[in-house]
């Protein structure tokens, strides 16, 4: 276990969005946010204490947790300082970075030397299985993008949140690194072999209820290049019984893709639904959400009535506003 609570190494990201893991636990677990740390020429904020390692460990901190989801998952050398110097502190270090942790030499041999853990959360732990494609009991909603890290984890979560208030049945199903240390549970999907995500999917959300619903983290995007794989394998092996699109309106082109747009939202219904369906014909897209962040609250408002009457579906900003609405129509199902 990931001892807690947390100082969030926010490094030396380059925007917001790259420090992306420290702002998942910042929003759903800020129990366990003690500080940040921050280097020089960071540009990300989780607007929380700056810290040195001492006096994060003075306020109780016990992990450094690399918040920092980079491209390709890298180690940087230039947080090697900080990494040795947090473990001769006293502190675990924990991350979910495809570079292993455990794969540094120099961070492994301090890390024995003062009897420290590394904890790397993107390690499949499961020998799963090839998916079969037989049909489950029970009910899933799968969160689908037009881009990278549009808000998939926020709108399960959020769902989850408000099916558990109401007394519903309901799980959310974690499938990325940030999800696995919101929540200690879960399938690092981009990190199983490509023959077994779909079936780590079906394994993730077995046989439940009729009445439960799992709430599926999206990955990537049908329309990403560099990750539409692993939204693959969530569409067939989640055999998802709703669709939930999700968007954020202020890009000017994909995630780390500079020579490609964002598609249409219509264009990702259209697809994520004729897909879904070839694992579960009865699939629906119940509703649209949006990650208004960088709009103001008039400018958010309008713009998510203008896709509702455009998509003739709710249109919400779960986090902001509630993910009330996405659990209505789920009662259609």
């Amino acid at each position: 276990m990931i001892e807690t609570p947390y100082l969030l190494f926010l490094g030396d990201a380059p925007d917001p969005l790259a420090a992306k893991v420290a702002q998942g636990i910042r929003d759903w677990r800020p129990d366990n946010a003690v500080g940040q740390f921050r280097m020089d020429g960071c540009k990300a904020d989780m607007k929380l204490p700056d810290m040195t390692l001492a006096e994060a460990k003075a306020a109780g901190a016990k992990t450094l947790v690399i918040g920092v989801a980079n491209r390709g998952g890298v180690i940087s050398q230039a947080w090697k300082k900080v990494l040795i110097a947090a473990l001769e502190e006293g502190f675990d270090l924990a991350s979910g970075l495809h570079n292993l942790l455990r794969d540094e030499p120099d961070l492994k041999a301090v890390a024995e030397a003062t009897g420290r853990k590394l904890h790397d959360v993107r390690v499949p732990s499961v020998k799963y299985p090839i998916a079969n494609g037989e049909k489950r009991t029970g009910k899933r909603c799968l969160a689908v993008g037009t881009d990278c890290s549009v808000g998939k984890m926020y709108t399960a979560l959020a769902m989850d949140r408000v099916m558990k208030e109401r007394g519903l049945k309901s799980s959310f199903r974690a499938t990325g690194q940030t999800g696995i240390l919101i929540t200690g549970e879960g399938v690092p999907l981009d990190a199983v072999i490509a023959d077994f995500m779909a079936g780590a999917v079906e394994w993730l959300t077995p046989d439940n209820d009729a009445d439960h619903w799992d709430m599926i983290e999206g990955q990537g995007s049908l329309f990403h290049v560099s990750y539409s794989g692993v939204t693959m394998a969530l569409v067939h092996g989640g055999q998802p019984d709703a669709l939930v699109i999700c968007h954020e309106p202020t890009r000017d082109h994909m995630r780390g893709l500079p020579g490609y747009k964002l598609p249409s939202l219509e264009a990702v219904r259209d697809m994520a639904l004729e897909l879904a369906k070839v694992a579960n014909p009865d699939c629906r897209v119940i509703g649209v959400s949006v990650n208004t962040q960088h709009l103001g609250e008039d400018e958010a408002r309008a713009y998510l009535a203008e896709v509702e009457a455009r998509m003739g579906l709710p249109a919400v900003d779960p986090y902001r506003h509630g993910a009330d609405r996405l659990v209505d129509a789920l009662a259609v199902i």
